[in-house]
């Protein structure tokens, strides 16, 4: 059985820019690894308008920057998986959380498993959907 993904874009706000979460088996990656005032990555830095997102697998591994807690990623480390395709599988693996000296070391997600052409789908909807842009 395959893991379901669905990406949600947050409406800027007063101190960010618009920005990505990612929501897996109905859980908030970002939040379950991070806490609740973590955030996720830039919108515009993750779903460029002039080049491919960052998001699509191919078959060379990467590191993908998925989130950072409230203290910035600069402090304790940043939500990173590595993305890869696998014939018809997309897998996330080799989590790094981010981790506090003076707080319990936290559990990385579980290896997660996307059926290929339902991630592309959610990636091309991704891509196509710029209407969290704010134009002057």
């Amino acid at each position: 059985m395959f893991d379901r993904l669905e990406i949600k874009v947050l409406p800027p706000g007063p101190r960010f820019p618009a920005q990505l979460r990612f929501w897996v088996n109905g859980e908030d990656v970002v939040e379950e690894a991070v806490g609740g005032g973590g955030r996720g990555p830039y919108a515009a830095n993750v779903l460029p308008a002039d080049s491919p997102s960052l998001l699509r697998a191919t078959d060379e591994p990467r590191r993908l920057e998925l989130g950072e807690p409230d203290c910035t990623g600069g402090c304790c480390g940043f939500l990173t998986v590595v993305v890869q395709r696998i014939g018809a599988i997309v897998q996330w693996s080799d989590w790094e959380v981010p981790w506090a000296a003076h707080t319990p070391m936290p559990h990385p997600p579980p290896e997660l498993h996307f059926d290929a052409s339902q991630y592309d789908a959610k990636v091309a909807r991704a891509e196509a959907d710029r209407g969290w842009q704010v134009h002057p």
